[in-house]
């Protein structure tokens, strides 16, 4: 018996990895390989359960969506250029607003904004340079932007990591901080432009 035969029937018998029972997570995270900047996929179902949550990669230039455990979408991104970082570590998305204008930097608009912190870090459509270039915020694609903006709620978790992400198509098991829902609807009554995320109720 070759070599070769021998071992396809050794890896018959093995049980599948996890990751091979989600072609879907598999196909985003392929895709992710070829990626240039401004681009996307995006791979959602609704109807599945779990919250969404999004991983951005600094050394990769690159922020992963996921669905529960399930990665649901990919996108380049540009984060804080040298002097301007964007922060790594763990955060909740603390407003959303479909168009705001930035506080801190001549007006500039931040279409789809999703606030991480209350002194200037968001994710929100901007220009992909191919390389960090933000004033420390996550800019990620329009069309991406909006997709996503519709699928997160206030409360969503994002992590901003410094790590290169070998293997995307399964949430990594880091947890992130949770608000409760009193802080959500605190949150909420803060600005009236802000939404709760869902599809029914996101402002457009």
């Amino acid at each position: 018996m070759t070599l070769a035969l021998r071992l396809s029937l050794l890896l018959s018998f093995l049980p599948l990895p996890t990751l091979a029972q989600e072609p879907a997570a598999l196909a985003v995270e392929r895709a992710a390989v070829t990626m240039r900047p401004g681009d996307h996929r995006w791979a959602d179902d609704p109807a599945l359960p779990g919250a969404v949550s999004i991983v951005v990669s600094v050394p990769m230039q690159m922020a992963f969506v996921y669905r529960g455990e399930r990665l649901i979408g990919v996108t380049t991104v540009s984060t804080g250029k040298p002097g301007k970082m964007t922060p790594i570590g763990e955060y909740t998305i603390l407003q959303k607003r479909p168009f705001h204008r930035s506080n801190l930097y001549n007006n500039a608009p931040m279409p789809f904004m999703q606030r991480l912190t209350w002194d200037g870090v968001a994710i929100h459509a901007g220009n992909l340079p191919g390389f960090p270039a933000s004033h420390g915020c996550i800019r990620i694609p329009t069309a991406f932007a909006r997709r996503l903006f519709e699928a997160t709620q206030l409360g969503g978790q994002v992590a901003v990591v410094n790590d290169v992400i070998a293997f995307p198509a399964h949430r990594p098991a880091d947890s992130a901080p949770q608000l409760a829902v009193d802080g959500i609807g605190a949150l909420a009554s803060r600005d009236d432009g802000v939404s709760i995320g869902s599809h029914r109720d996101a402002p457009r």
